[in-house]
């Protein structure tokens, strides 16, 4: 049997040098184009042309070198844990991921379960990341700001419902859906009012300060503020309809409209009237509870309200250090009335 011999169907590996002599300018200029520095002024058809000949040598820059000349990389890192998989924060990481794509970073999502505030921040910065986009259910110290900003890192940014001294904070204070929810609920009438807590891993982070939201709307008018423990299970949604008429309450906010859809066909088969006995609020304001539902669900519309495009904000804060830490305020909420209550 004959054997063909061994050839490589591959060219020579394109270089910096490539680059510069199909564009026409100093390897320099290909190197501050390809590296986005932004401290030399270079014309946007010079950068054009570097890009063009780039793109058509297959040439892609060496990661490594390029992080030991800049002292960190292009990357930005999504440390991630039991986030809840929520709609908002679900379009919330789509845009951001691909707007940072659109601006040349490269995006890496780091699992960080069991990490503790300690840990955390000296494994991302193992990665000399450029910046840090940190979710709330890790607790960052001043001191792990510390570690990672020694690392390179251009740009510390925190998510969650309350800011962390000495980084950025991309607020989304949750309290708002249970304010929001509870108000439209008191705005027709009920006082004694059911919030559902999920018993499901993660949620807590998104359902706690739900709660005090719904309880800090509650107080001013002496409501009643039934916290009611509830899994995704139709066994337990049964359960707890078997004894909703002991409960003696008339309205519920469901936490999410999952699990008001959930609840409301249990409330609907042990024969309590939705609106009419217990009125039933949800958020998130998704398609089937508020189109095909019936009664059609009153849900919590949440939306983000950032001033720029998230990525924008984030190559800005990456590009102009020193200055104070920023806080913006993501999460606007507001209530979508319909038959459910």
């Amino acid at each position: 049997m004959s054997q063909l011999p061994n050839q490589s169907t591959e060219g020579p590996v394109p270089t910096s040098a490539d680059v510069a002599r199909l564009a026409g300018v100093s390897r320099a200029t290909v190197s501050y184009v390809l590296n986005d520095i932004a401290t030399v002024r270079i014309s946007e058809p010079t950068r054009r042309r570097v890009r063009e000949a780039a793109a058509e040598l297959g040439y892609v820059p060496h990661a490594a070198a390029r992080s030991l000349r800049a002292g960190h990389t292009r990357m930005v890192v999504l440390p991630t844990v039991n986030f809840p998989a929520d709609p908002l924060h679900q379009r919330f990481f789509h845009e951001l991921e691909t707007g940072l794509r659109r601006l040349d970073y490269t995006v890496v999502q780091y699992g960080s379960t069991g990490l503790d505030a300690d840990e955390a921040p000296r494994a991302w910065a193992e990665l000399r990341p450029v910046a840090v986009i940190a979710p709330g259910t890790i607790a960052l110290t001043p001191q792990g700001i510390s570690v990672l900003r020694r690392a390179g890192a251009k740009a510390v940014i925190t998510l969650g419902p309350r800011p962390v001294d000495g980084a950025h904070a991309l607020l989304m204070d949750q309290r708002k859906v249970g304010s929001v929810a509870i108000g439209h609920l008191l705005a027709r009438g009920r006082r004694r009012i059911g919030v559902i807590m999920p018993e499901e891993d993660g949620l807590g982070l998104l359902a706690e300060p739900r709660l005090t939201g719904a309880r800090q709307a509650a107080q001013s008018h002496g409501a009643v503020i039934e916290p009611l423990p509830l899994r995704y299970e139709e066994e337990s949604a049964d359960r707890l309809a078997a004894r909703w008429r002991t409960l003696g309450l008339d309205a519920v906010f469901a936490y999410n409209d999952a699990y008001a859809m959930l609840l409301m066909r249990a409330l609907q088969d042990a024969g309590i009237e939705v609106p009419r006995e217990t009125a039933v609020i949800g958020a998130d304001d998704l398609m089937l509870g508020g189109r095909l539902l019936r009664p059609r669900l009153s849900s919590v519309r949440l939306e983000m309200a950032a001033a720029q495009p998230l990525a924008d904000l984030v190559h800005r804060l990456v590009r102009h250090t020193g200055g104070a830490p920023e806080h913006h305020d993501l999460l606007r909420a507001r209530t979508v009335h319909r038959e459910s209550s």
